[in-house]
This record gives C-alpha cells, structure tokens and sequence, in this order.
C-alpha cells in the first residue's frame, strides 16, 4: 500500500512488492519497486543476465536485451555498491539504487527513490499538448531536452535510452505513451503486465 511522506512523496511497503524484503524489513520505495522485477531471483541483486532475462520477458530483441543489460549494470553497478570494490560481474544492489539516479530526469523519483506526485502531473502540464493525458514522441523529444543539466553527457544519453524504449515497447495504436502507462512504468507494475502479457500470448502460439 502507497503512503505520502511529509514531502508528499510515496513510500510503498515491502509488503507490496514481489515478495523481496530489504534488510532490517525497510519499506521498500517505488525506485526499488520498478527495478525489482528485473531481479528475477528475488534475492535483491540483480546481475546483467538477469536484466536481459528481464528486457525478453517484456518483449525487447535479443540484441537490445543485451545492450541494455550491459549499459545499466555497468552503469549503475559502482554506484548501488558504496563501500565495495569493483566487481566484474557488475551486480545492482536493489537496497541502494537511489545511488544510481541519474540527473537530467523528470525528478519524479525524489534523492531517496520515492514517488513525487506533482513531478509526475508536471510531466503532463508542461509538454502535454495535444493529449492532456498521454505523450507523442515529438512531446517526449521535448521533455527530454528540456530536463538537460548542461553538460550532464551521461544524464542525458541515461534519460534518453529509457525514454525512447519505454515509448517504442507502450506506445498505443495512435502512437502515444499514455499516462497511465508511465505511471505504471515508475513503479514497476507495467513490466509485470507486459511479461504476463507475453507469457500468455507464447502459450497461445504454442498450443
């Protein structure tokens, strides 16, 4: 169950999530929701072949799984591991994701990984224009270079990459990301519904 802060950001329970508990039974924020289905063990490290197992279940190619794995765990491996040393297997610790925010985002996700609200109606009232509820990648181009921290290379090229394959993966019969669909992709729940999705359409071909 979701719960504001005083900030007004959304802590979401543990008890919410795919059954992972943080160490000490710590609540478990909505950054650490949306990451946690890519690990696909539950054991809150996730590994870069557990990030393609996860990028396949949603539906991406073999190709793009694998750049995809190899770009965000190398990424975001040295920043979720504070205090450790380099590990070539590049493994995310789920606990400290928060490390791993990048700049040049919406800043839906606030410094400790939870939700903000009005960040995420902002998305809609300053680039929504021909859908009050939905983007068109020409509003999405918008909203990415209007978020840029002057040089932040590696913030833009970041906000960039997961932008662009949310849109080509969710975009709807009239070419829009609706706001739904990106509500659900903060938290997690969207790639628990593509892989359902997936899972039930191969089954359909097989039988």
């Amino acid at each position: 169950m979701e719960k504001k802060n005083s900030s007004g950001a959304v802590v979401v329970s543990s008890k919410d999530e795919t059954g992972m508990k943080m160490d000490g039974g710590d609540r478990m924020s909505t950054l650490q929701k949306h990451v946690a289905f890519f690990d696909r063990n539950n054991d809150g490290i996730i590994y870069p072949s557990e990030t393609y197992k996860g990028f396949r279940a949603i539906g991406c190619g073999v190709a793009l799984s694998a750049v995809a794995a190899m770009f965000i765990n190398i990424g975001l491996s040295r920043k979720t591991r504070p205090g450790k040393s380099l590990s070539f297997h590049f493994p995310i610790e789920i606990k400290h994701i928060s490390g791993g925010k990048h700049g040049s985002d919406s800043g839906v996700y606030d410094a400790e990984g939870r939700f903000v609200p009005s960040k995420f109606e902002e998305i809609f009232q300053k680039h929504s224009r021909k859908n009050s509820n939905a983007l068109t990648s020409e509003e999405l181009s918008t909203m990415l270079k209007a978020n840029r921290v002057p040089k932040d290379f590696g913030g833009w090229l970041a906000s960039w990459v997961e932008w662009k394959i949310l849109y080509r993966l969710c975009k709807d019969k009239n070419g829009v990301l609706r706001k739904e669909t990106i509500r659900a992709a903060y938290d997690g729940s969207l790639f628990e519904q593509m892989a359902a999705e997936r899972a039930s359409s191969l089954a359909k071909k097989k039988s």
